[in-house]
């Protein structure tokens, strides 16, 4: 009998991925959850099939579609994942684990998520890796309204601890996959700057791009990982730049009206 956990996916035009995904983690729970926004290559149909339940939502932002999936869930523990994230054999059986004799200890939990580049089968030991609260009780904490920032926001004084696992993040369908995906990001981010009023400096213009790809080359160590390791740090400061560059063409139009 799987535990008193629900796990919940956002999801549009993940039908190669979900799969593997969802296969991961069937044993883990009888309340998985896909909310699609607007798939048109069957991501709904393949959900389906593999047991998971549908619901079909316009997409209004990361934070709103993360918290209105939660609220959907039929347990109180939640475990979110991306279309593109598989939990390995050892994190799920430790999750399975953490509910072997009732309750969890914590309240919340960190879990570390490491991207794996195309050709690689495991991510690499220096991966840089984020640890996001993932896995958690609904009754102390909800995803964020933010539609950019899909964290998190926990309860004053909820136990936090920190699984030992790493969920692998499959993230690069191809160059131009990822450099879509950024480019849409980068509009997403300038429009919700514009809403809070915010905006970016000037010189940052000039100085983001180089800035960005050290602090991911470097930083975040992309330069362990080869050809892929580059190509990856070079679009992911292009990505920075290309907010800043947005915002500074928002602001530009803006002062001759």
């Amino acid at each position: 009998m799987p535990p008193p956990l629900s796990i919940f996916i956002i999801a549009k035009n993940e039908a190669d991925r979900l799969p593997r995904v969802i296969e991961a983690v069937r044993h883990l729970s009888d309340d998985i959850l896909v909310v699609d926004s607007g798939s048109t290559d069957g991501t709904q149909e393949v959900a389906r099939a593999l047991g998971a339940r549908v619901i079909e939502r316009e997409w209004p932002g990361y934070g709103p579609q993360k918290r209105f999936a939660e609220s959907q869930c039929r347990h109180n523990w939640v475990l979110n994942l991306d279309a593109d994230e598989v939990v390995p054999a050892d994190l799920a059986s430790e999750i399975a684990g953490l509910f072997a004799s009732g309750e969890p200890a914590a309240e919340a939990y960190e879990i570390r998520i490491a991207e794996i580049f195309p050709g690689e089968a495991a991510p690499h030991p220096l991966a840089y890796a984020l640890a996001p609260v993932r896995l958690y009780r609904r009754d102390r904490g909800t995803y964020s309204i933010s539609p950019v920032h899909d964290r998190v926001d926990l309860q004053p004084g909820t136990r936090v601890a920190r699984l030992k696992g790493t969920v692998h993040h499959f993230s690069v369908r191809s160059i131009g996959d990822q450099i879509g995906k950024l480019n849409a990001y980068s509009d997403q981010q300038v429009a919700d700057l514009a809403a809070r009023g915010k905006s970016t400096s000037t010189a940052r213009v000039f100085l983001e791009f180089p800035v960005a790809f050290l602090k991911a080359y470097f930083g975040r160590r992309h330069a362990v990982r080869g050809t892929y390791g580059f190509i990856t740090a070079m679009n992911f400061a292009f990505y920075r730049w290309l907010r800043v560059a947005k915002d500074f063409e928002r602001r530009n139009r803006e002062s001759k009206k």
